[in-house]
């Protein structure tokens, strides 16, 4: 199965920018077969739209948030996961797992 996937330019720019991590790059994460997920219910979700938030690895952990559009999937934003997310990621933190479940 292929995974269309968009984002913004200009919001690719900024991520850069804010996190030095591009989102095509983030978009290679869809690809590890260790990704787990959970829906985005944080107070930065002002939209209304569902958001997901995934934890995958390219080069390293990366903690990525998109959501569904149609047939798309569009990146929202990306940046390094934290020691939190890491720990989440690789289970070292059965505490620190609430929510995160493996991806399809």
């Amino acid at each position: 199965m292929t995974i269309k996937i968009e984002f913004d330019p200009a919001k690719d720019a900024l991520n850069w920018e804010l996190h030095k991590v591009h989102l095509s790059t983030a978009a290679l994460v869809f690809a590890d077969p260790c990704r787990i997920e959970r829906l985005d219910d944080s107070g930065s979700n002002v939209s209304g739209e569902e958001r997901i938030q995934t934890l995958g690895k390219v080069d390293k952990v990366l903690f990525i948030v998109y959501t569904e559009r149609g047939e798309k999937t569009r990146l929202i934003s990306a940046r390094p996961a934290n020691a939190a997310e890491k720990r989440s990621y690789y289970g070292t933190d059965r505490n620190n797992r609430k929510g995160w479940t493996k991806a399809d």
